[in-house]
């Protein structure tokens, strides 16, 4: 049993198109390093941390945990997925007890503008509805994200509401469940 529920974890790794989703190896460090540090992707996710702090906490084998899938695309991480449980504690939810699973995403701004997110969060969805049919799914961005919000509406979550989180007006939806529109 995982944090995910019954699925088993790790499971084999997807294939995509042109990506494979897998569990994180100590050759990942570096990508996980520069993500959480990236001055680009901090901005969707309150801040960049400092590489300097990074380098002494971030173990030889990062994001080894149960929902965490690391996008890699010819053998080099460009980005992760994860599906983690809402906090009770936090603003939006779609059932009373909370504790719904969420999607995250985030991507190394080099891998940006091509279809790489796209691709992984479809590959993560489809595992997602095999290994916990039934089960709810949320996500949560920054309403300012243009890019996401485009992309959740492709992935078909549909807006539940808005609320102030982190100090900016952020958007929480709902997967549907519906297949992916082009």
């Amino acid at each position: 049993m995982t944090a995910l529920g019954p699925a088993a974890w790790p499971p084999a790794p997807i294939r995509a198109e042109r990506l494979v989703l897998r569990a994180s190896e100590a050759r990942d460090r570096a990508a996980f390093i520069e993500l959480f540090a990236s001055p680009e992707v901090g901005t969707h996710i309150g801040g960049p941390r400092r590489r300097d702090e990074l380098e002494r906490a971030v173990p030889a084998v990062p994001g080894r945990r149960p929902g965490l899938f690391v996008a890699d695309l010819d053998g080099v991480m460009i980005g992760m997925i994860t599906f983690d449980r809402r906090d009770a504690q936090r603003p939006g939810h779609v059932r009373p007890e909370a504790g719904e699973a969420e999607l995250g995403y985030m991507f190394l701004p080099e891998a940006w503008g091509r279809g790489y997110a796209s691709e992984a969060c479809a590959a993560a969805l489809a595992w997602f509805a095999a290994a916990l049919p039934g089960e709810p799914l949320v996500l949560s961005t920054q309403a300012a994200n243009d890019r996401a919000l485009r992309l959740a509406a492709r992935l078909g979550f549909t807006e539940v509401e808005r609320f102030e989180e982190y100090g900016a007006e952020q958007w929480f939806g709902v997967w549907s469940r519906e297949p992916l529109a082009g």
